[in-house]
């Protein structure tokens, strides 16, 4: 019987722990798509314990934790940390064969050194000896990133966002003790909220919060257009290169100049759009988003299909992100195509990156994305990596296979980690050993040729060097053989 979570956890083969060990195991991480909050990396924050660290934001665990009859009280409201903590610890058990099992004790081992499995037994002890950990420097937020090997972050932003703690790591990361900090990190353009009207008052509002942000007085579809503009040169002039779009499916719609006008008329006064109007509005968003991103070199991300805020209660009591989504049925395939196509033909098709929520698409995606390849670069349109309920052994498994079949895999970008928590950077080693383990299982089986040596520079292309080049981050990036070791090595195996 194997040992759990050991040297050579997920890894079957002999071929795949060698891959492992000798090519992605150094590997630095380019994380090109979290949510992690700029200001407490401008402020090098440290968590007072582990609660804080883990527990806070992570919609993740208090499904799990609503799942197994733990009150919310516990996961979102008025408990002690304490408390908090010992409910989450009495859940893990149940959670067996969730990614959650093995993210939670990677994430205790890599960080914390701890070889305990949490429960409620040793709840306590583990909980005492991190959080007393957390209050040291070592464990500043900086330091948890470099403890990773982390070499660049890409966070979410919108376009009224300030950026204000992005331009402080920007032009002075160091901190008063005079520590440097050389980790890029770089704001995405997330404008989701400037397309949406569905609901005139908070279109309203918003539009009010982008004329604050610009000092442009918006009356009409050009001032707004303007407005946009702006925030995204801003953006640009912070070192931003990749905008984000969070959708239940693409918007294509055709539409004429003087349509939009009238259907933003009508959001300007506060009045209903009915169902074509947005998504016509939404069609011109996103075209003329497109358009600016391809006009700057940027790389344009989709992550399309989630049903969000199911729960009306819960959603007025918490608000949205707190745990209450879910995989949705939408159609991508033709409103896709023709968004693409419309780019592609006006030759304004800026990189891409299409992201699925629903695996019911994951062929859609993968042939997808050969339609509009043009050979202008490797890998130009890319499917992403396995996303939020997909982001476990057999969501990744199913998208690297699924890549493999139709399109190619030595071109992808790999993995993110799409999360709240500055203790998820496991993730990344949980993907590169689902990785290896393919290899190295078609390997031993004489399903493809014993050539270690390019096979491990596919292995470490795909933790790294496809992104790095995919971004054109070079420049930002030193090379990662000069970067291979963290500040503090992590507890990895």
């Amino acid at each position: 019987m194997k040992k759990f979570l050991d040297e050579n956890f997920l890894l079957k083969t002999k071929t795949a722990q060698q891959l492992y060990q000798d090519y992605a195991r150094g590997m630095p991480i380019i994380d090109y798509h979290c949510h992690l909050p700029p200001q407490q990396i401008a402020e090098d924050v440290r968590f007072e314990n582990l609660t804080q660290a883990w527990l806070y934001g992570d919609h993740y665990k208090w499904r799990a934790m609503r799942a197994n009859g733990v009150a919310e009280n516990y996961c979102t409201g008025t408990k002690s940390d304490w408390e908090k903590f010992k409910k989450w610890a009495e859940t893990v058990p149940y959670t067996l064969r969730n990614p959650l099992y093995h993210w939670t004790h990677l994430e205790l081992q890599r960080y914390f050194g701890v070889q305990e499995i949490l429960n409620p037994d040793t709840a306590k002890r583990i909980y005492d000896d991190c959080s007393g950990k957390m209050q040291t420097p070592a464990y500043s937020v900086r330091n948890l990133l470099r403890k990773m090997n982390v070499r660049l972050v890409c966070t979410t932003d919108d376009p009224i966002d300030s950026l204000e703690y992005h331009i402080k790591l920007k032009e002075d990361p160091r901190l008063p003790d005079g520590q440097d900090f050389d980790i890029p990190i770089l704001p995405a353009f997330r404008p989701d909220n400037a397309m949406d009207a569905s609901d005139p008052q908070k279109m309203i509002d918003y539009i009010k919060r982008l004329e604050a942000a610009t000092n442009i007085s918006i009356s009409s579809f050009d001032d707004f257009l303007c407005a946009l503009k702006n925030r995204h040169d801003f953006f640009a002039s912070v070192g931003c290169s990749v905008s984000d779009h969070g959708l239940e499916e693409i918007n294509a719609d055709d539409f004429t100049s003087p349509e939009i006008e009238v259907i933003f008329g009508k959001i300007h006064s506060g009045k209903m759009l009915d169902q074509d109007e947005q998504q016509k509005f939404r069609s011109a968003m996103l075209i003329q988003f497109a358009e600016w991103d391809w006009e700057k070199g940027w790389v344009q991300q989709f992550h399309l299909g989630a049903l969000r805020n199911n729960n009306s209660r819960m959603l007025q009591s918490l608000g949205k992100d707190t745990g209450w989504d879910s995989i949705g049925d939408f159609p991508q395939a033709r409103q896709l195509a023709k968004f693409l196509n419309k780019l592609d033909s006006s030759n304004k098709l800026a990189k891409t990156i299409l992201y699925n929520l629903n695996p019911a698409d994951n062929e859609l995606m993968a042939t997808m994305i050969g339609n509009f390849n043009d050979g202008s670069v490797a890998g130009k349109i890319q499917w992403g990596s396995a996303w939020w309920f997909l982001d476990q052994k057999d969501g990744m498994t199913k998208q690297l296979n699924t890549l493999s079949n139709m399109s190619l895999l030595s071109r992808f970008i790999g993995m993110l980690t799409d999360s709240r928590s500055f203790l998820s950077f496991p993730r990344h080693e949980y993907f590169r050993r689902i990785l290896c383990n393919l290899f190295g299982d078609e390997i031993e089986n004489g399903e493809l040729p014993n050539d270690i040596k390019w096979i491990g520079k596919m292995i470490q292309d795909i933790c790294y060097y496809n992104a790095q080049n995919y971004f054109n981050w070079q420049q930002q990036l030193e090379p990662a053989s000069a970067k291979m070791t963290p500040v503090e090595k992590p507890n990895s195996l």
